[in-house]
């Protein structure tokens, strides 16, 4: 068992909190980290909606159902029976015991239309992302923390040849994965988990036909990662109405295949572009889906810069489950071309710019689009970075350094 990150979160939420929620995408190990906290830190009975008796018993008397247990409950897969949700809501507005129940979700069910109760202010909701890279290696990442602090020292990171870094991305992080030995066995993985998504859980959540076009329009999305988002000519490519095409996209968002970096803007004016871009969770399914072979990213590929930035977004959204900054993530281009790849937010206003870069070397023009954001923002802006795939850490004026990507999960050591 691989220890996840968000564990300590998870922990401090059962003891001052009625409801504690982990969703996350099915195969990220849900079942077996709630499972362990229940045999290990906070005792609960364990109950799973995957079993037929259990769901149509919870079905045909929710309150009923939840009466028959004394102590905490865990109830896996409540996406499969959202009726119980306002039970719930009942029994903690009568009895608020801290960690009575744990629940758990392969689709967002807050987002699902047939859930019309509420349990704001009565629940912790947690999200558990595929393995991050230092989850993967047993330790704990605090690259968020780091670049929020008031300075940064340079260091120099371990060599991490373009292949190695590109057989990191292809793994993507799932446990399951993790255990398949080369790309062939990995695809087919890859291939069976897609399957059970579009032909189990978003049929099970929508009743919907048309199953033969969900395939096609994710591989299609998987093909235009990171590009923005547009609905219309997404549709056209689809030839599909765009009722349906956005139909299909939220349903792959409710099961966390895919999620939308939202543009980021303040008081900049009116010439910001206000669309988001969309992301896949995982690094490995969405080079599988786009037919990108490690071996020809390492060589040069037209898709190799999206999908190292899909790769590096996707690590600091990991991070950010777990860190004490937990900054807001967004994306920024203005109308007349300039962009940054990644906003992050902290709180207190704070940002710190970053772009993502290909290559070992680093320019000063790499910093164009950074040293342009930092005068629109003012006191908001903290630092610039771009991370890239050498491994020197370098600084370039006060607030703007380069930084290799594997710092991410490596901290190197001070120059």
């Amino acid at each position: 068992m691989y220890t996840r990150n968000i564990t300590g979160e998870l922990k401090a939420a059962l003891k001052d909190t009625p409801v504690v929620m982990l969703v996350g995408a099915r195969q990220t190990g849900k079942t077996t980290l709630v499972r362990h906290l229940a045999e290990h830190f906070h005792p609960a009975q364990y109950v799973t909606f995957d079993d037929l008796a259990l769901r149509a018993a919870a079905l045909a008397s929710p309150q009923g159902f939840l009466s028959g247990f004394r102590g905490a409950v865990v109830l896996d897969e409540i996406q499969k029976v959202p009726e119980l949700l306002p039970a719930i809501k009942m029994e903690v507005d009568r009895d608020r015991t801290p960690g009575k129940f744990i629940l758990t979700g392969s689709a967002n069910v807050l987002t699902l239309p047939r859930v019309s109760e509420s349990l704001a202010g009565r629940m912790a909701l947690f999200t558990l992302y595929p393995l991050s890279q230092g989850e993967l290696a047993g330790k704990r990442e605090s690259f968020l923390d780091a670049i929020f602090k008031k300075s940064l020292s340079a260091r120099r990171l371990p060599p991490l040849a373009s292949k190695d870094l590109w057989h990191i991305i292809a793994r993507g992080g799932y446990p399951e994965a993790q255990l398949r030995h080369g790309p062939q066995r990995r695809a087919q993985w890859f291939r069976d988990y897609t399957n059970t998504i579009l032909q189990r859980d978003i049929k099970d959540l929508a009743q919907i036909e048309g199953l033969v076009q969900l395939p096609a329009m994710l591989s299609l999305l998987a093909a235009r990662v990171g590009s923005f988002l547009n609905q219309a000519e997404l549709s056209r490519a689809l030839q599909m109405p765009q009722t349906t095409s956005k139909r299909y996209l939220s349903l792959f968002e409710t099961t966390f295949l895919i999620w939308r970096l939202p543009p980021w803007s303040t008081n900049l004016g009116k010439r910001l572009v206000k669309t988001p871009k969309l992301y896949f969770t995982d690094s490995g399914l969405v080079m599988h889906l786009a037919g990108a072979a490690a071996e020809n990213m390492a060589r040069g590929h037209a898709l190799s810069g999206v999908l190292l930035e899909n790769f590096v977004i996707g690590e600091l959204q990991r991070q950010s489950s777990w860190s004490h900054t937990q900054p807001r993530m967004y994306h920024f281009r203005e109308q007349t071309g300039k962009e940054v790849d990644l906003v992050l937010e902290a709180a207190d206003g704070r940002c710190v710019m970053v772009e993502i870069k290909q290559g070992d070397a680093v320019r000063p023009d790499d910093f164009k689009s950074l040293r342009w954001t930092a005068e629109q923002m003012g006191r908001r802006f903290l630092r610039g970075i771009v991370l890239y795939t050498g491994r020197e850490m370098i600084p370039y004026g006060r607030s703007f350094w380069a930084i290799p990507v594997q710092a991410l999960w490596s901290p190197g050591k001070e120059d």
